[in-house]
């Protein structure tokens, strides 16, 4: 194959990717590599940075291999990942300690300490978001106080994919998408502000701060040590890139405030966007766009397929190992199965955290009746319940869509993105591709090499729809009865755990 081709990378919270592109979005090759997620207290969720970056650059190499192309042929090379959480670099450029992922849980003191003193209150104007025990600003508190050595060493705080592209270039920087959903921002002034350091004693993190930059500037080109270890040139320019969330909306083709986009990866996110920031105590966040002038409003949680991974894993691990590649049709052909008037069965997806408060995971109803078909569907359709909780929040504030753009894990599955259709009588679309947040990713590269003037360019031009998924109005109902004993048994549970 002859052209030239731009690379999107992606680090979610368990899986690093890679996807080549052509000039016309065209996926050409795509790879992945599992990331260990490290639990070594209750609460804590950690992995290595750098065997992120190797297993990243495996990634990369395997797809440069597939698509049988000239890696001089790659015009620039873009990266997105999970936000929040923390990569730590010190003065030499090396990880300060393991990576925390954005379902840790360590630092949850210090958010109830902020809500109790009113600093929640005081700091809303300025981030134009709730707080949560994996942002950054909560995490850094807690190694401030529990961890000071490795707080001393800190040169450079990072996020997943900025700590990517640093290891890429050997430069230094955040860009701004990521960097606002922290909570280390002044999100309607586009800056970092000495006002939200102060509220949360941070001001000693200032200097870690990198300068920031836009989703389609050129932060640096690929050197010697990188092009060795990804296969890629020496000197091949990488742009800024973006938080996933942005990736997975441009890629759906959300350029203006009419669509909503629904992410159901490891975090189920659930978002639209406006040229106004929203801020409001009853939504979940709101950050920077990667389109200026824009804004993302959006309401999430890590209640999504994370929880079908777990499940998977320590259930069915069995079949998987049996089934190989197969095993995720049978899980398809298990749940379609099944009849939904027919099961009375509830998941409450909350093995990586709950959005409903202290409610933990759990299947509930189960009797001698039930068969791996019952709970699997009760798996798929408590995932979609919890992201049904997280729209009916965000209609709150602006009308009903036409469509849902769906993307992430769960829109590979016919049967889940009907389930979603079904549930939220709401036709869903689902772009062309699998590596969506990649190619969001390989978006602002185009961008960045100046194929495109702009991102709302490049996704008029290059992104389409490829399956389209009509809500059943009886379904719906259905659906609707048991979305609300699902609630019914979180409110009590909610009591129960008082």
């Amino acid at each position: 194959m002859m052209g030239r081709y731009y690379l999107g990378i992606d680090n979610g919270g368990t899986v690093s990717k890679a996807a080549l592109f052509d000039e016309r979005g065209n996926e050409l090759a795509t790879a992945w590599r599992y990331v260990e997620v490290l639990t070594p207290k209750d609460g804590w969720s950690e992995r290595d940075a750098t065997e992120m970056w190797l297993q990243t650059a495996a990634s990369v190499r395997e797809v440069i291999a597939s698509a049988g192309i000239d890696s001089a042929d790659i015009a620039c090379v873009a990266c997105t990942g999970h936000g929040n959480g923390l990569y730590l670099i010190d003065a030499e450029g090396k990880p300060v300690r393991n990576a925390i992922n954005s379902s840790d849980e360590r630092a949850a003191a210090y958010i109830r300490k902020w809500q109790e003193e009113g600093v929640y209150e005081k700091v809303l104007p300025l981030t134009a978001q709730s707080l949560w025990a994996a942002q950054p600003n909560a995490l850094l508190s807690w190694l401030r106080d529990h961890e000071p050595y490795n707080f001393e060493q800190i040169s450079a705080v990072l996020m997943a994919k900025d700590f990517i592209r640093f290891k890429l270039t050997g430069e230094i920087a955040a860009e701004i998408t990521d960097m606002s959903a922290t909570s280390l921002m002044n999100v309607p002034e586009s800056r970092y502000d000495d006002r939200v350091l102060a509220l949360f004693g941070l001001d000693a993190i200032k200097e870690m701060l990198p300068p920031l930059t836009e989703s389609t500037a050129l932060c640096g080109r690929v050197t010697e040590e990188a092009a060795g270890l990804t296969g890629l040139k020496a000197g091949t320019k990488v742009a800024a890139g973006m938080f996933d969330i942005d990736a997975c909306a441009l890629s759906s083709g959300i350029i203006d405030s009419q669509q909503l986009s629904i992410v159901a990866g490891t975090w189920g996110n659930n978002q639209y966007i406006s040229q106004e920031p929203l801020i409001d105590k009853e939504l979940f966040m709101t950050s920077r766009y990667s389109i200026p002038g824009w804004y993302i409003m959006l309401e999430g949680s890590p209640t999504s397929t994370g929880n079908m991974q777990w499940v998977t894993h320590n259930m069915f691990r069995k079949e998987r190992d049996e089934m190989g590649g197969a095993f995720f049709d049978w899980v398809a052909s298990e749940v379609a199965s099944v009849d939904p008037a027919d099961s009375s069965l509830i998941f409450l997806p909350f093995v990586y955290g709950s959005n409903c408060g202290n409610v933990q995971a759990g299947f509930y109803g189960i009797s001698a009746k039930h068969t791996s078909a019952h709970l699997l569907t009760a798996l798929f359709e408590g995932v979609v319940f919890a992201h049904y909780q997280h729209f009916n929040r965000l209609l709150r504030f602006r009308d009903k869509p036409e469509t849902i753009r769906f993307t992430g894990g769960a829109a590979r599955s016919d049967v889940w993105c009907q389930l979603f259709a079904d549930c939220m009588g709401i036709p869903v679309e689902v772009p062309k591709g699998t590596e969506l947040g990649a190619f969001g990713a390989a978006l602002a590269a185009m961008v960045a090499d100046g194929r495109y003037a702009s991102l709302p360019e490049a996704v008029r031009d290059v992104t389409s729809i490829r399956r389209r998924y009509e809500p059943n109005p009886l379904r719906h109902e259905i659906y609707r009865e048991k979305y609300d004993r699902y609630q019914k048994l979180i409110s009590l549970l909610r009591q129960f755990n008082a």
